[in-house]
């Protein structure tokens, strides 16, 4: 029996059009119920745990809020104080060079490692060897950066006298300080984001290469021509949620320095030192609202820019 069919004395005859749209609707309610069920505990963590935190910091923001007294209406007088506010600004332009080192060699370094395990290898022993330094927690890996980049004792710069290159402060250099931490940084996430463009490319044919190959293309313009057009959703994703994590970078930062030096000093950690060192809650999540807004806008132009939603495999 059809679902438009139904049994009479042995025989088929349609059901009534008055009945179909009945019996549909009982589906459609069964499968909203079961649906609204398996979604519940994580609506629920959304609502909790995202967007009443949201909704709170917004609030907060329009207000004077010290923690220990309760918030009064300030309106946008925080939002005018932050336009006057040269630390403000200062952390803003730091994290915004943090990203574009900590952004393009990721990107450069983990596509030529991704076509390295496409082409020349796929073990298993060399994809775990070159996600590890991924696993190691952010906090590990600034407290051995440091020691490591140390003037006197670090073994880079042991490497670099031993080449005839002057020891450097690394850290401690106003001019090299941002671009140390987001090389750090790279190091440790390069072989996770490399990990999933290489399961980006597996998805690509193989006859594609191959019909290059017949055509007589070499390596760089199969990648030009074939890999970079096909990986770009994945590379979209890729980068959109490194940008978005490069913007928060707080860890190594607050590891490496006891007090930052203006040159390191980033965004998230000005907005951590206003509320809980300054007591400046409601000024602190003015700042982390304009993170927002800047992230959230900088994620919508990368998506069409790179037109995510949108593949050439066909």
């Amino acid at each position: 029996m059809t679902s438009g069919l139904v049994q009479v004395s042995g025989r088929t005859r349609e059901r009534p059009p008055a009945e179909r749209p009945l019996a549909a609707r009982r589906r459609r309610r069964s499968d909203l119920r079961l649906a609204l069920i398996f979604i519940a505990p994580s609506a629920v963590g959304l609502i909790v745990f995202y967007l009443w935190p949201l909704a709170r910091g917004i609030y907060v923001s329009f207000t004077n809020y010290n923690i220990l007294q309760p918030p009064t209406w300030a309106g946008l007088g925080n939002y005018q104080a932050m336009i006057h506010d040269q630390q403000f600004w200062n952390a803003l332009w730091v994290t915004v060079q943090y990203v574009l080192v900590n952004i393009g060699s990721q990107t450069v370094l983990a596509l030529g490692i991704a076509v390295l395990l496409d082409r020349l290898t796929r073990s298993l022993f060399i994809r775990v060897a070159v996600i590890f330094p991924w696993l190691v927690p952010n906090v590990a890996v600034g407290i051995i950066s440091l020691f490591m980049l140390d003037k006197t004792v670090g073994i880079l710069n042991h490497g670099l006298e031993a080449v005839g290159i002057p020891s450097q402060y690394f850290y401690q250099d106003p001019h090299q300080a941002i671009i140390t931490v987001a090389l750090v940084n790279t190091w440790r996430n390069v072989g996770y984001t490399a990990l999933l463009l290489f399961a980006g490319m597996q998805a690509i044919p193989r006859s594609l290469y191959e019909a290059a190959e017949v055509d007589g293309a070499g390596e760089w313009k199969k990648f030009i021509r074939i890999t970079l057009p096909l990986l770009r959703p994945v590379l979209a994703l890729v980068m959109t949620v490194s940008v978005i994590g490069s913007f928060q970078i707080f860890d190594t930062v607050s590891v490496v320095y006891q007090q930052p030096i203006p040159q390191a000093t980033v965004l998230y950690y000005y907005i951590y030192e206003a509320a809980f060192a300054q007591g400046r809650m409601g000024y602190a999540s003015a700042m982390a609202v304009v993170l927002l807004i800047i992230t959230s806008v900088l994620t919508v132009i990368q998506l069409r820019l790179l037109r995510s939603s949108q593949t050439d495999l066909a």
